[in-house]
């Protein structure tokens, strides 16, 4: 199994609503796409800004590349990203899983 990382941050004050767009936006398209084993959305509001991670599982690379296309590398991003994000991070992170609830 494989764990795909996105970080994103926005102001505070949209943190609630960045929370609904990326469950109608991103998380539903990792979930409809063959091989995600699920996703994690971490939040941490910090003065005025609200910081995301996005853990996403995955089965194998062929899996995320059905998602994220063929550069894996590359951080994906929707078109109302940019009413929320301060910043568009270039790049996410790839891990292989080693422990994990349920896995033997």
């Amino acid at each position: 199994m494989i764990a795909r990382i996105w970080h994103g941050v926005t102001p505070a004050a949209k943190a609630d609503a960045y929370h609904d767009y990326l469950e109608a936006s991103g998380v539903k398209e990792y979930r409809r796409t063959e091989g995600n084993r699920g996703v994690y959305i971490f939040r941490r509001v910090e003065g005025d800004r609200g910081h995301f991670v996005l853990v996403s599982l995955w089965d194998s690379i062929e899996s995320i590349r059905a998602f994220a296309g063929d550069d894996l590398e590359k951080a994906r991003y929707f078109p109302e990203d940019r009413e929320f994000l301060l910043e568009f991070e270039p790049n996410v992170m790839h891990y292989e899983v080693l422990a994990a609830p349920g896995k033997t």
